[in-house]
């Protein structure tokens, strides 16, 4: 079974878990800082590695996240290590934070310009995106600085991306030169 389908079905285990139970917000705290913690290099390798035993990382994992996590979380992560899918924690962390985003209706966006946005300009392509109907009805919008685009911006959101990017702009312009066919008819008489 690919690890995208095991990661997908176990996400989707939980959340709908979490919203029978009435914890959907707060097991997606809980999957968010299991998430961040997914990031340390050496919480990865303990999660994947098959020489610790079970036992050992359902210890572990209770020392880190007991306390801290809510009963069903740390129910679901003790299963999930039980049946060895431990290994795709992480992947069904990402899971369901994209479930998680489509039950609630939220559409992550990533704007790209090559100088960084003011707050007035923020707020503005903010109030469009939340007015277009291509995005759900709640929006997060990231602004990042990318300074090889020259100048404009790029939007990227569920898989689709506006460039209107002056670099973009360029290379189309340099491809359309190079496809020319009357520029090669001139140069060949």
């Amino acid at each position: 079974m690919s690890v995208h389908r095991i990661a997908s079905r176990y996400a989707k285990s939980l959340l709908d878990l979490a919203i029978e139970q009435n914890k959907l917000e707060r097991v997606a705290e809980d999957v968010k800082a299991f998430k961040a913690a997914t990031k340390i290099p050496d919480f990865k390798l303990l999660l994947k590695s098959p020489i610790v035993h079970a036992d050992k990382k359902t210890t572990i994992i209770k020392a880190i996240f007991g306390e801290k996590f809510d009963v069903l979380t740390m129910a679901f992560l003790n299963i999930v290590i039980a049946k060895g899918r431990e290994m795709h924690l992480a992947d069904i962390a990402v899971e369901f934070d994209d479930q998680y985003r489509k039950v609630k209706h939220i559409s992550t966006v990533i704007l790209t310009t090559a100088s960084p946005v003011s707050d007035a300009m923020f707020k503005a392509v903010l109030q469009k995106l939340s007015d277009s109907t291509a995005t759900d009805s709640h929006v997060e919008l990231t602004a990042e600085v990318d300074p090889s685009l020259i100048g404009g911006f790029i939007v990227e959101f569920e898989g689709k991306v506006y460039d209107a990017s002056v670099s973009h702009k360029l290379k189309q312009l340099k491809k359309d030169f190079d496809d020319n066919p009357y520029v090669s008819q001139i140069v060949s008489r």
